[in-house]
């Protein structure tokens, strides 16, 4: 077996979203977004003679978990959530809500839209996109007599059974996401999602909803992703983190995951998998089946070539079998730095609480 660790973690840090620069970059478009919306709510208001409404914000998404990875096309983006005190009675149509921090923001950038999950800001050079900020507009709990926080769905041109205040828990999903795992085992969760994110946004099309779901990949690896090291010296009981056999162990698991399911009269195959807080909707349950199907194939060719790496003895033939499925970011070591081959290793799974 090769050993390739070093390559993977080289990978990891070629495609993740790093704290002190791409994300200072995306924080700083957040705040300026934020204190926009702040300034221009109140002017709205004030010229109604009304109060401002109150909310507050918190991240989410895959900026808030640290599992983001740098986009093929530039396009950055942020997740944010906007917490408004009102309640659902008084304001049945969510887009009501979503309408004010359009308006308050249309404008700011050439590009505003008020979509059916989130009014989204876009910076652009150009026509060339650059980064966006999804702001997410949610009713808070304890203004609510069901005490349940909602989340607005809906937009302008929907029809009015689509315009919905939708059960939510975001702060009960990232709690539920980091505790699954901790210290290494968590580094090694988040670092094969990346890798994951990574293949889906190269062999998948951007829009409409051909690819699977960045949420449904981090749903997927929260039900069947575990850690797995290597033992490098049974008597000192040292370990090191095997990357590679966790990958094709949680492929696998996801393509042994799809069910047969009766739809429209015929048999299909599609994986499910819920959130495990309100809603608890399954998180690809907007995949066609046509895509679902492309899906499945692609997870299964994605496992073949990872096992194959792992039965793999040159280094440079594995990494050179995965870089056609993670893209030019995956490093190619040169037959110089491989060193000599090794016996397999020990392969051991662990899992924390």
């Amino acid at each position: 077996m090769a050993e390739i660790q070093k390559q993977f973690e080289e990978f990891n840090e070629a495609i993740r979203l790093k704290q002190y620069e791409d994300n200072a970059t995306l924080r700083e478009k957040r705040d300026v977004v934020l204190k926009k919306l702040k300034q221009r709510l109140k002017v709205l208001f004030e010229e109604k003679d009304e109060s401002p409404p109150k909310y507050t914000t918190f991240d989410q998404g895959s900026y808030k978990l640290g599992t983001g990875v740098k986009p093929l096309t530039g396009d950055f983006d942020i997740d944010v959530g906007l917490l408004f005190e009102v309640d659902r009675e008084d304001h049945p149509d969510p887009v009501v809500v979503k309408q004010w921090v359009f308006d308050a923001l249309d404008g700011h950038t050439k590009k505003v839209e008020l979509r059916r999950p989130c009014v989204t800001v876009f910076y652009q050079s150009g026509e060339e996109p650059l980064y966006h900020v999804d702001l997410a507009v949610y009713s808070a709990a304890d203004s609510n007599s069901d005490n349940k926080t909602c989340l607005g769905k809906g937009k302008q041109a929907s029809l009015p059974e689509n315009c919905i205040w939708e059960e939510a828990d975001p702060d009960g999903l990232i709690t539920v996401l980091s505790g699954k795992y901790s210290g290494d085992d968590w580094e090694q969760f988040r670092r094969c999602l990346r890798y994951l994110k990574r293949w889906k946004d190269l062999k998948f099309p951007a829009d409409g909803n051909a690819a699977p779901v960045g949420i449904g990949l981090t749903i997927a690896a929260y039900n069947w992703f575990y850690p797995k090291h290597k033992v490098v010296d049974a008597y000192a009981g040292q370990t090191s983190a095997d990357d590679l056999g966790a990958l094709l162990d949680f492929v696998d698991a996801m393509y042994r995951n799809f069910r047969s399911v009766f739809r429209d009269g015929e048999r299909i195959d599609r994986l499910e998998a819920k959130l495990p807080v309100a809603p608890y909707n399954d998180v690809f349950e907007k995949m066609s089946d046509k895509y679902m199907a492309q899906f499945k194939e692609k997870l299964q060719k994605l496992a073949v070539a990872l096992d194959e790496a792992s039965k793999e003895a040159d280094p440079v033939e594995a990494c050179r079998k995965l870089q056609k499925f993670f893209g030019e970011d995956f490093p190619v070591p040169e037959k110089d730095d491989t060193g000599e081959e090794r016996g397999p290793a020990i392969i051991t799974g662990s899992q924390s609480a």
